[in-house]
């Protein structure tokens, strides 16, 4: 590549996506440190669980007189290292469990309504970046950051519950249709938090201010996981004469299921993401 293009106008215009993507995580490296700290305390707490966590949970449970052919008395009733044991994997999916909110509300609050408010988005796209390149950048590396942390979760917490230990299968919570075990066990646990993501976006760019922004982010995407644990059940036709509950459908629905809810919500993400692009292309005036 020549000097000239390189110092020319255009060059200087419109960035690298190397340098837009630096730009992103530089403007939001505290919610990045965050972020990859409660990967790292997830992913760690799911290790613990695999090894030491639930050996120390199945000899305690041994010792009780549990997990032979005759249990005594208070099997059900577990000890301290059973309850840290559950304790811990509990706290691990549950981050799953409330990433998305947490998700919807930094995307609309601190990633896009701050930055409309403060003008700071008016001002990279007079100068260096035009708005459609500028959100893209803005939905592109905060997604990429997302998928490959709850896909190392998730793959963690499969093999927990996957492994058919003794503990593991002397737990009560790892009944596969429980909604925070099916939404941490596959693509869902992926693809909530890349709605909650577009949704976070579109509520920011709507709104235009922080706090109203966040707000309104955390409602639709509560919004959106509560409307769909009530229809779950009914994305997969039960057995004949059976109630349409998670329950009642047999362990080999889990991933009809799981696949049906997740191509709802990468809809909800794709509509979402769309609509983002339209609001503000209709507002700058600027090509896409």
């Amino acid at each position: 590549m020549s000097a000239a293009t390189v110092g020319s106008p255009a060059a200087r215009r419109f960035p690298e996506p190397r340098g837009l993507f630096l730009a992103v995580l530089r403007v939001h490296r505290s919610a990045l440190l965050f972020w990859l700290g409660l990967v790292a305390v997830a992913a760690g707490a799911l290790l613990w669980a695999l090894g030491p966590g639930a050996d120390s949970a199945w000899a305690e449970y041994r010792a009780s007189g549990c997990g032979g052919d005759s249990p005594g008395l208070g099997c059900d009733l577990p000890g301290p290292a059973h309850g840290r044991y559950e304790t811990v994997v509990a706290c691990a999916s549950g981050l799953l469990a409330v990433l998305p909110v947490l998700t919807g509300a930094w995307a609309g609050g601190a990633l896009i309504g701050r930055e409309l408010e403060s003008g700071t988005a008016r001002l990279a796209w007079t100068q260096s970046v035009t708005p459609a390149r500028w959100l893209a950048a803005k939905l592109a590396v905060p997604a990429l950051l997302l998928v490959t942390g709850t896909l190392a979760i998730t793959l963690l917490h499969r093999t927990l519950w996957a492994s058919d230990s003794h503990v593991t299968r002397s737990v009560g919570w790892h009944e596969w249709h429980d909604d925070s075990v099916f939404e941490a066990n596959g693509t869902l646990a992926t693809a909530q938090p890349l709605a909650a993501l577009a949704l976070g976006v579109l509520a920011g760019l709507v709104v235009g201010r922080a706090l109203p922004a966040l707000a309104a982010a955390a409602l639709a995407v509560t919004a959106l996981i509560y409307v769909l644990d009530e229809v779950r059940p009914h994305l997969w036709p039960t057995p004949p004469g059976t109630p349409v509950l998670m329950h009642e459908h047999p362990a080999s629905h889990f991933w009809p299921l799981q696949l049906v809810e997740t191509g709802i919500v990468l809809a909800v993400a794709a509509l979402a993401t769309a609509a983002s692009f339209a609001l503000l292309r209709r507002r700058t005036g600027a090509a896409a």
